[in-house]
């Protein structure tokens, strides 16, 4: 099936978004029969950093700074390296501009450090860098942190709703209180810099980023990315750094990312300039126009061309056209994608436009080869002084260079505060969507409520980008300033003189409920992980829908509260409930759910929904790229769809036909529930046998006995696949195991593609340790393989376990999951 999007004209584009586009007139150097990588800077929307970014007292502060720079110097600014593969004391040696933490980096490899220790760290690194040593220029360094949604990083803060569900409330001037709620807890805990706003239109939702972007559409991006700004580093003055409490954003990611084929992380968006335009350009001139310091360059691709690389697009169309006069960050190592680059190696990069690399695990490679190629004449010194000054420009106007004594920092009192929890709770109201309606809601005053499913999880409710890169394996004791959806529904059933009960399997003793809620959905995940290929809603086990429908048939009316991160195909379950709401990711506030949901004391309800669907809502699971204004646009319910109190409506029985699902390929689930996802399979050669079994469910595990007459192999194998992206970014093999029988020669754990390119490494001590018949997990970083020599980027087997002596092992479980501080290397 062709899932391509179909390229329409500027001009179509402009009439369904509307907004002021330039017509394309059919010349024949614009209407290519080859893919265009070029792009024409006059056919793009013109915008302006501020005056005030640029001023002479700053420019001339700036020019006396770089008269004392040796080339050492000004390539360190260049260059931003991660916590978790630098300290402090290499600033002696190397002078970096930048220090980044991680999704999955924080101080000493602990995701639940305290405040003070993100502190204490950032403050080890400023002094470094401001240290006065012979022959250097004392400059401070800039340090960024993914806020995507609150300060997520730590424990104790505001998580606000994902942008998928701010983009449903339509109002830009809560966007700007939340922004600058983030910039102040951010602030607070040392930080300077956040990788935000995401200005990301999303036009398939089977990418694993939809959740970050605020809708399918420009009208709504573009009208939050000016705001947000502001809300973040405030309003830019003359000769002033942004006030306290405020810090520097970055519009992200430049261009397209949400564009690519399929809707796959990285990839390549195959489309016209058009489109390109109208399209995904639409967030920055408002960024750039209310004083965006930062712009963050994408990892995709154009039309084959890797963004990053593309000189018309970063230096003719964003420092040219849009006259940005900030500087341009790439993603995380995403200049080694580039052709001819490596990540320790780009000078393509920073002669494309590019001023700073995101080098975390690099950097020391890539600073020593760019200093080469500086002195070389490979990068033109003019390059490096334009991007070593817009640099410094933004560290002039964050105030760096003014950092005497902390305003804010240290006022821990601030994270998770009672007005910015109050600012997330309003959020989360206002994002719901109604989607159906049986006049059921709102919840009647004095009545008894069975809540079901995954109510008390804060974790599940925030998603990804939560504490951990991967959001997962989080607790609601992680979330100390938080309340659960649970907590706030009991809360206000109670106020309203009723009664509810928590049951996580829908179980109730003695009198029926009046109404059950159930929570359910999707759990948390990050980029590329949560790549998908369809929009099915647990394609492989309807649990939730079995409670549904279990409880309706008990004569219950069921209000059903979806939390996902896109909108997806849950045609069968919205039948089996009497009400639907789309709460996306609500984050820590889950009041705000209960708000809507539960009328007060009089009878009446306490706050109405406002929400409107940003995103089509599929009608068939197979839809893939469904956006309005397309040939065929044919949804379940539209964009800009949402009922009411105000304004009820029926909806009938929908079709329960997915659609064509095809094959889905799983790279990252290898066995699970008793299954091996299409396209692996398990076996065993050599010398023993596999075989099911019952493990607490019926014929979820596998048995594996080598019987110790020679070698024997239990390997998952398939196509190979590519697992780079995974081993950078701290992934781990995870295996659920029990030893039946315990080894007595060594057993070897690989990953790889065979001999020639796999990587082994020896678990004997790992499953001695382990008590006869007692089941533990481990996971096991995919960095060890690799390290071991195994070529991630051709993975047909990630999964091996070899011995040549007697064992029994059991396992139920085999994926990859994200390092939460507990993944390892084997010794």
């Amino acid at each position: 099936m062709n899932l391509r999007r179909p390229l329409l004209r500027a001009s179509s584009l402009a009439l369904t978004v509307g907004l002021a586009l330039p017509v394309l007139a059919a010349e024949p150097s614009l209407v290519a029969t080859t893919p265009q990588t070029t792009a024409h800077p006059e056919l793009w929307p013109a915008a302006k950093s501020p005056a005030s970014l640029t001023d002479a007292k700053t420019e001339a502060f700036i020019t006396q700074l770089m008269s004392k720079m040796s080339v050492e110097e000004k390539v360190g600014q260049t260059i931003q390296g991660d916590i978790a593969s630098m300290t402090p004391a290499d600033l002696a040696t190397y002078p970096l501009g930048s220090i980044l933490a991680g999704g999955n980096s924080a101080p000493d490899g602990n995701d639940r450090a305290t405040p003070k220790a993100w502190t204490d760290l950032v403050d080890a690194y400023r002094k470094e860098a401001l240290a006065k040593r012979p022959g250097r220029t004392p400059i401070p360094l800039m340090f960024g942190i993914d806020a995507v949604h609150g300060h997520n990083n730590i424990v104790g803060a505001t998580i606000f709703p994902h942008n998928v569900g701010l983009g449903a409330m339509r109002d830009p001037a809560l966007i700007e209180r939340i922004g600058q709620a983030t910039g102040e807890e951010v602030a607070v805990v040392g930080g300077d810099w956040t990788f935000g706003p995401t200005v990301a239109v999303p036009r398939d939702d089977r990418w694993g980023r939809s959740y970050e972007g605020y809708g399918e559409d420009p009208e709504i991006v573009a009208s939050y990315s000016g705001p947000m700004t502001l809300g973040l580093q405030g309003k830019l003055f003359p000769g002033k750094p942004i006030a306290p409490g405020r810090i520097a954003g970055s519009a992200k990611h430049f261009l397209a990312d949400g564009g690519t084929q399929d809707g796959r992380d990285q990839g390549n968006a195959v489309i016209s300039e058009q489109e390109l335009v109208a399209v995904h350009a639409q967030g920055y001139p408002p960024s750039i126009d209310a004083g965006i310091l930062t712009v963050m360059a994408s990892f995709s691709s154009w039309n084959g061309q890797k963004i990053t690389g593309n000189k018309t697009l970063i230096t003719d169309v964003l420092k040219g056209r849009m006259g940005f006069e900030g500087f341009v960050v790439s993603d995380w190592n995403a200049h080694g994608q580039l052709q001819g680059c490596s990540n320790v190696s780009c000078p393509q990069a920073m002669n494309a436009g590019l001023d700073m690399y995101m080098a975390p695990d690099s950097w020391k490679g890539l600073y020593e080869n760019t200093v080469k190629q500086v002195k070389s004449g490979e990068i033109p010194m003019t390059r490096l002084d334009d991007a070593v000054r817009r640099i410094l420009r933004v560290k002039v106007k964050s105030g760096l260079f003014d950092r005497v004594a902390p305003q804010v920092q240290g006022k821990f009192d601030r994270l998770g505060s009672a007005d910015h929890r109050a600012i997330a709770r309003e959020a989360v109201s206002k994002s719901l969507v109604l989607l159906k309606n049986d006049g059921v809601l709102p919840i009647k005053a004095g009545a008894k409520v069975l809540v079901a499913g995954d109510a008390d999880d804060i974790g599940k409710a925030s998603g990804g980008w939560t504490l951990t890169w991967q959001g997962t394996g989080n607790k609601n004791s992680d979330f100390p300033n938080g309340q659960s959806i649970w907590g706030g529904l009991k809360e206000a059933v109670e106020a309203a003189g009723g009664k509810a009960t928590l049951a996580k399997d829908g179980k109730f003793a003695g009198e029926k409920p009046d109404v059950a809620i159930v929570v359910f959905g999707e759990d948390p995940y990050a980029e590329f992980q949560g790549d998908v290929a369809n929009l099915a809603y647990q394609p492989n086990g309807k649990t939730d829908l079995e409670l549904l429908k279990t409880l309706k048939a008990q004569g219950i009316p069921v209000v059903a509260v979806f939390l996902s991160g896109r909108p997806l195909w849950v045609n069968p379950e919205i039948n089996a409930s009497d009400a639907f709401v789309a709460a996306w990711l609500p984050g820590s506030e889950g009041a705000g759910v209960a708000d809507v949901l539960v009328a007060g004391k009089d009878g009446k309800s306490r706050r109405d929904f406002t929400g409107k669907l940003s995103f089509s809502w599929p009608k068939r699971a197979d839809q893939g790229p469904l956006n309005r204004g397309q040939p065929g646009y044919d949804p379940q319910f539209a964009y800009g769809y949402g009922l009411s109190y105000a304004k009820p409506a029926k909806v009938g029985q929908l079709s329960e036909s997915a659609g064509d699902l095809g094959t889905a390929a799983s790279v990252d689930r290898y066995f699970v529930a008793g299954r091996v996802p299409a396209p692996w399979m398990l076996s065993f050669s050599g010398a023993g046998a596999v075989k099911t079994i019952d493990a607490g469910a019926q014929e979820n595990g596998r048995q594996a006995t080598w019987s110790g007459e020679g070698e024997g192999l239990l390997a998952v194998q398939g196509p190979p696949v590519d697992l780079s992206r995974q081993t950078t970014g701290d992934m781990a093999v995870l295996v659920r195991w029990r030893v039946d029988k315990a080894p007595v020669a060594p057993v070897y754990l690989t990953v790889g593609c065979g001999e020639s390119c796999g990587g082994r490494l020896d678990v004997t001590s790992t499953l001695s340790g382990s008590k006869i018949g007692e089941w533990r997990s481990a996971k096991i970083k995919l960095s060890c393989f690799q390290a071991a020599g195994a070529q991630m980027a051709h993975v047909s087997s990630p999964f091996g376990l070899s011995t040549s002596g007697p064992l029994a092992i059991s396992l139920t479980e085999i994926q990859l999951a994200s390092n939460e501080g507990d993944a390892f290397c084997p010794k």
